[in-house]
């Protein structure tokens, strides 16, 4: 498949490992391509729904690193300085993940297999364009060329 996810845009991803970039592309591509395989546009809804509620790294930033802060301040009034400390790392580490839009939380998260918001979007549309929801995609060609035409598709 040539090269379709070029989202300069995207802090993230441009401050990310490219190994990581090639694994979340790969799995993108290999969702795309059986959906194009199946062609069943209920399962498109459906995937498409699962894909709605999936979580970025910045929603799970912003709901994980308050969590751990919250719970180093709590286990640290009884426990010692050790945790409070944590708790206040972590709270920088997301202040500056909000300020530059990456960091090493952002990295972290990434390596679990999180996805960028720009991500996510990208493979909705590529999904909904199989779908039949856009005119742009052709239906000839066998279901990689339509899979590859729906990603370039999202990408533009």
């Amino acid at each position: 498949m040539e090269s379709w996810n070029q989202t300069s845009t995207d802090a993230v991803r441009t401050h990310a490992p490219s190994t990581m970039n090639r694994r979340i592309d790969a799995h993108v591509e290999s969702c795309v391509r059986y959906m194009a395989e199946q062609g069943d546009r209920s399962k498109m809804s459906e995937y498409l729904d699962k894909l709605e509620h999936e979580w970025d790294v910045h929603r799970t930033l912003v709901v994980g690193v308050p969590a751990v802060a919250l719970a180093g301040l709590l286990l640290g009034s009884k426990s010692g300085r050790g945790l409070r400390l944590l708790g206040g790392v972590t709270l920088a580490l997301l202040f500056q993940h909000g300020l530059t839009g990456f960091g090493p939380l952002s990295v972290l998260v990434r390596a679990l297999g999180v996805r960028s918001r720009r991500e996510i979007d990208l493979e909705k549309f590529a999904i909904k364009a199989l779908r039949g929801d856009f005119e742009r995609i052709p239906n000839d060609g066998g279901p990689l060329a339509r899979a590859n035409a729906a990603l370039v598709a999202a990408q533009s």
